[in-house]
């Protein structure tokens, strides 16, 4: 016995590892997306354009670190680190093949919000330059780090959290022109926030609500104060960045390898104001130090968490958001696809791991994705090859970014945020298309710079949903089939199909050209030829009244189709009755009065008419809640106590169930059928078999 037990133990042994050995094998393939592409790597024919992708993307990455360092309040080597390993995590969880994750414009923004306020610059003066043994920097700049490092932190566990929850399917509220207008709205306020460094100017920090405003009016108010070296610099980088992109974009099919300005502006920059020595000579900002090598990995502020929870959101949010639309164009640019669900996991590691790396937090950028796009980049490998040259900048090439004037880097960031800034374009898009998108485009927008991006893109949202709430009740519920096609298309298809043997125990389904069984009582010994006639008659087929459902049931627009549909039977049923056919029921009840007379003393009744039908055709009620099928019901009721049947045809099985348990509709009378041709034929028969039962009696 206890041999025949270990046996059967060790069988359900062996069975539960497999079970958990194939559940983790599917787990980590759906989790791990690179697992799934890099055993398939072509090597011949990805690695080089992936390369060359690599090297253009290593140029954006570095420019763009430093500069949107600078961006989020913190020191320009933190942007270099925020390149780096934020693009290796994505590399491994994220699924867009052509989206590059690193520092990006929005959120820098939305966490200088609380690096200023937490550490503002004015205690600068009452902070120690002591040496804190991380990269030699004062402990002012890692206390400023550190506040960037906690919002990546709640950031990423907040997207995770969205993971976790599976509230990637309530992506479908952010509708294109919301995401239009917070992206631009947002470029917006970072065009604003350089202009101190574009104009050389010396300006305190300036947020929160109609912050937008009070820069430009301290600008204006300050106007002498302009730096004109820094002026000319700037507007100098502009037109080079521009034109140069132009000309790249223009030509980028006859050239192999487009010209990397960003780099070589930044080489020029550096080497003019060494050999002109303009930050002693005419005042301009440069980058300063900038040290090598990476430090150890260090835990944010903890304590600090609670006071950066509304930057977190805004970072959790508006970065899926822009990450997310860059991996669904990409998925639909090169044809594959993206869970939406899983981009939440590779964003949220993307900004929990890095933020122990002293890196502020991350998102994918338009610039980056497009020059991805441009330089015919595969795969992630040209991510992970731009990793490795980023890394070979922090190490050795960093220093040498000492005297690199911040004008020039602005300029950088204010032309690497044209494709968000050309979206203006898009109102005329959507004015053509639906008003009421332009509207939300247009009130989005100035929610986004009359406070931020969080503020805009839930403002967005909110008037989204509002508009469905009020567009859906409103929205056409019912549609009446054209009696005279299905008429046509009775008599065409009856005439075609000869005659039927047996009993008449199944009718013609006229939509396939097949018998389907009737689902109320089937007629026995029924003559064929006489219920093809009785299909056939036009009389008939006027006493039914077919109504399609056009929008799922629910609380919305529960109450407009009751009495849309109750409205419809009412006037139908009021006109259903002829003229001619009173006048034989009134020949009828005269008849009866003459041949009775008065021998029984009974009074006779007057012929009743014909009973009037309505079949609801359910194909396009694709979901429903309670209070829809409880209205449905209803209808079904009040239809019958109008003395109307009411028959359901081509019901799914979970309406089905959903009806029959909310109102036992079943437990009398057979409501369902499989079409709406089965519905008719039901009708046709019950109707003829009543006639034929009446006569019989008589």
């Amino acid at each position: 016995m206890t041999g025949v037990k270990r046996k059967k133990n060790s069988v359900v042994w062996r069975k539960i590892n497999s079970f958990h050995c194939a559940d983790i094998k599917q787990w980590c393939l759906r989790r791990l997306p690179i697992l799934e592409w890099a055993p398939c790597y072509n090597l011949k024919e990805n690695l080089i354009p992936d390369t060359v992708s690599g090297i253009m993307l290593a140029v954006q990455q570095v420019t763009q670190g430093l500069a949107f360092a600078i961006l989020s309040s913190v020191h320009p080597v933190f942007g270099l680190y925020g390149s780096l390993f934020p693009a290796i995590i994505y590399a491994i969880f994220g699924m867009g093949r052509h989206v590059a994750t690193g520092t990006f414009a929005l959120t820098s923004l939305i966490s200088a919000n609380a690096v200023e306020r937490l550490v503002p610059q004015a205690s600068q003066n009452f902070t120690t330059y002591s040496n804190s043994g991380v990269l030699g920097l004062s402990d002012f700049e890692m206390q400023r780090i550190g506040v960037a490092a906690a919002v990546s932190f709640l950031g990423g566990i907040i997207q995770i959290a969205m993971f976790v929850l599976q509230l990637g399917s309530a992506t479908f509220l952010l509708t294109e022109p919301v995401i239009s207008a917070m992206t631009t709205g947002a470029a917006t306020h970072v065009v604003t926030s350089q202009v101190k460094y574009l104009l050389g100017m010396k300006m305190p920090y300036i947020s929160g609500p109609l912050g937008f405003f009070y820069i430009y009016a301290y600008v204006f108010e300050n106007i002498k104060s302009v730096q004109l070296e820094a002026l000319l610099l700037s507007l100098l980088s502009i037109v080079v960045l521009v034109l140069v992109k132009e000309l790249n974009e223009q030509f980028k099919r006859k050239i192999k390898v487009v010209l990397p300005v960003d780099l070589v502006l930044i080489i020029a920059a550096s080497f003019a104001c060494y050999c002109a020595n303009m930050e002693y000579t005419y005042g301009l900002d440069v980058v300063g130090h900038i040290p090598d090598g990476i430090p150890s990995p260090r835990a944010p502020p903890m304590n600090i968490l609670s006071e950066v929870v509304t930057e977190a959101f805004g970072v959790a949010l508006v970065g899926y958001v822009a990450s997310l639309a860059l991996a669904q164009g990409s998925a639909k640019k090169f044809k594959y696809s993206v869970d939406d669900n899983q981009e939440f996991l590779a964003h949220g590691l993307s900004n929990v791991i890095p933020s122990f790396f002293f890196c502020i937090p991350s998102a994918a950028a338009m610039g980056r994705t497009a020059g991805l796009y441009s330089t015919g980049s595969k795969t992630q490998v040209a991510c992970l090859i731009s990793c490795i040259l980023v890394l070979i900048v922090i190490y050795a090439v960093g220093p040498l970014l000492y005297w690199l004037p911040m004008c020039v880097l602005a300029s950088i960031i204010v032309v690497g945020l044209k494709g968000m800034l050309i979206q203006f374009r898009d109102l005329k898009k959507y004015w053509n298309v639906d008003k009421i998108d332009w509207s939300i485009w247009v009130s989005t927008y100035i929610f986004t710079i009359c406070f931020a991006a969080n503020v805009g893109l839930l403002f967005g949202v909110v008037c989204t949903i509002a508009v469905v709430i009020v567009r859906f009740p409103r929205a056409k519920t019912l549609s009446l089939k054209n009696m005279k096609e299905l008429e046509y298309k009775v008599k065409t298809e009856v005439e075609g199909m000869g005659q039927l043997s047996g009993k008449a125990d199944r009718v013609p389904d006229l939509e396939s050209g097949t018998f389907i069984l009737c689902e109320s009582s089937p007629i026995e010994g029924m003559n064929t030829d006489f219920l093809m006639k009785v299909i056939k008659s036009k009389e008939n087929l006027q006493q039914v009244k077919i109504i399609t459902i056009n929008n799922p049931l629910v609380f919305l627009n529960a109450k407009k189709f009751h009495a849309d549909l109750m409205n419809t039977i009412q006037k139908d049923n009021a006109n259903n009755q002829s003229p001619d056919d009173i006048n034989k029921h009134e020949q009828n009840m005269l008849l009866n009065l003459t041949s009775n007379g008065t021998c029984n003393g009974e009074t006779p009744q007057p012929y009743p008419n014909e009973k009037y039908s309505v079949i609801l055709d359910c194909t396009g009620l694709t979901f429903f809640d309670y209070t829809g099928v409880s209205t449905l019901v209803q209808a079904c009721t009040d239809c019958r106590n109008q003395n109307v049947d009411f028959l359901l045809a081509n019901c799914t099985a979970s309406l089905k169930k959903a009806v029959q348990y909310c109102g036992h509709l079943e437990s009398d009378k057979h409501i369902f059928f499989e079409s709406v041709s089965a519905a008719i034929g039901a009708i046709h028969l019950n109707k003829n078999l009543s006639k034929f039962s009446d006569h019989s009696e008589v």
